[in-house]
């Protein structure tokens, strides 16, 4: 089953999800991430696109409950870039929790990506954290696609499909998450992740001039789309 991508929905692009629930989803993810140094691979592409003392507007698509740009903001405290930080989010429920769940200083946005123009006049990044498995190659095509036409570098942070990777998911969550979403979708995100070769196809068919794909740990992709 790890030869071919999975195309089984998660529960968490289902709707009305109860926000208790999708609270508790979202607490575990970012204890996953934390754990697993998820972010980590995030800070590192930063570091290749990032310069001192230019403004940067960072965009985080599928924020979830900001904790990425929260995690982001925290480690800027140190490497001092300037970063204007906004978040996105399909659900009014996670961009409540967003706002809740960190500062002042990030934006929150409840809409699809490809308005966010509507809402921001200039984009220099666009992030993609555990994002890109949850979309078709068809539509990570037209992400990649969108960022090319209005000049935005785009970074994904996502999962390789990988046997020691699913089943040790499966194996922590089944004894640690209380959440049945975490439980049922992370394996299952493993499954709906990419190897090296499918990204580079996927890249290939976008038509992209200029990029970087790195395997990182833990069975996870860095892939840098530049503007």
């Amino acid at each position: 089953m790890f030869k071919n991508r999975s195309y089984t929905k998660e529960l968490l692009d289902g709707e009305n999800i109860p926000e208790n629930d999708l609270y508790q989803n979202l607490k575990e993810l970012n204890t996953i991430n934390k754990l697993l140094g998820g972010y980590a691979i995030s800070f590192n592409a930063l570091n290749k696109i990032l310069i001192k003392n230019k403004l940067f507007t960072l965009v985080d698509i599928g924020c979830g409950g900001g904790d990425t740009l929260k995690q982001i903001e925290h480690w800027n405290k140190k490497q001092n870039y300037l970063l204007n930080l906004v978040g996105v989010d399909l659900k009014q429920t996670c961009i409540d929790y967003s706002i809740k769940n960190n500062s002042t200083d990030i934006k929150f946005i409840c809409d699809d990506y490809r308005n966010i123009l509507n809402h921001i006049k200039k984009i220099d990044i666009l992030h993609a954290c555990l994002f890109c498995h949850h979309l078709s190659e068809l539509e990570i095509i037209e992400l990649i696609k969108f960022c090319n036409q209005h000049n935005i570098t785009l970074v994904i942070n996502d999962l390789e499909r990988n046997a020691i990777a699913y089943y040790a998911i499966k194996f922590l969550t089944a004894i640690f998450s209380k959440s049945y979403l975490v439980k049922n979708d992370a394996p299952l995100s493993v499954l709906r992740g990419f190897k090296k070769h499918e990204w580079k196809l996927i890249l290939q068919q976008a038509e992209v001039k200029k990029y970087s794909i790195n395997y990182k740990w833990a069975f996870r992709h860095e892939v840098i789309v530049y503007a």
